[in-house]
């Protein structure tokens, strides 16, 4: 059983969840996300479930290989803090109200109650999992607590129907229900591959189920602030 934890989402577009345990209650997080915690809140960097392997697996994601648990030891509530690693927006899913899953991709996760278990969830195919686009490798939140995802720039929630598809820009798939069927293909044409401005990958995502899509994702952003920078250092070098 997870804890049953309260929050508050702070902010518009730099968001931040505030978690508000009882004593006793903890919260697991992705290292480096905590912003504030008060006194009576203790932190302990460990494994996540799967010990070692499970570590190593997490760090083949380009995941912490450790998971930073946040719990209350006081008499009274008290309340921790973490924010998005980039601009964006933080997207609450109550797993009792979804099923007990959900995926998401590998640098979503930010924050879920102590007794989700996180794990990771490598693709249907192992190839697609290292070579599609964003890398195409998931992780798994399994339980009937809350949970937390970020997202870039806006969130986009969509419910497909049964048999319904939807192809997505593999870096904006945020997080989906299990019952969505989904798999990575090639994006055709030559022009397409070299021209488009989009990424080689398109994710096809069937329904029935929950898809969550993002319209910035951070490899995105970075890039569009880097290529002015690298131009300019480009020509500095030939000065």
């Amino acid at each position: 059983m997870a804890d049953v934890i309260d929050y508050k989402i702070y902010g518009n577009d730099l968001q931040l969840v505030e978690i508000t345990l009882d004593p006793e209650e903890g919260v697991q997080a992705e290292a480096g996300t905590m912003t504030y915690m008060e006194q009576d809140i203790e932190m302990q960097t460990g494994m996540a479930k799967g010990g070692l392997f499970g570590g190593f697996k997490r760090m083949l994601t380009g995941e912490s290989f450790f998971i930073t648990t946040f719990a209350n030891k006081g008499k009274q509530q008290s309340s921790v803090g973490f924010a998005a690693t980039s601009p964006g927006q933080i997207i609450p899913l109550d797993l009792a109200k979804l099923g007990g899953t959900f995926l998401c991709q590998k640098d979503a996760f930010l924050c879920a109650a102590s007794g989700i278990e996180i794990e990771v969830a490598f693709t249907k195919r192992l190839g697609a999992g290292f070579f599609g686009g964003e890398g195409f490798i998931l992780q798994r939140l399994q339980g009937n607590g809350m949970a937390f995802v970020q997202a870039g720039g806006a969130i986009i929630e969509k419910q497909l129907e049964d048999g319904e598809i939807l192809r997505v820009d593999t870096g904006c798939l945020v997080a989906f229900s299990p019952t969505v069927d989904y798999n990575i293909e090639l994006l055709k044409g030559f022009k397409n591959l070299l021209f488009a401005g989009e990424g080689l990958f398109i994710a096809n995502m069937k329904g029935p189920g929950t898809v969550y899509l993002q319209s910035l994702p951070f490899s995105r952003l970075a890039d569009r602030i880097i290529s002015p920078l690298q131009s300019q250092i480009n020509e500095l070098e030939k000065d």
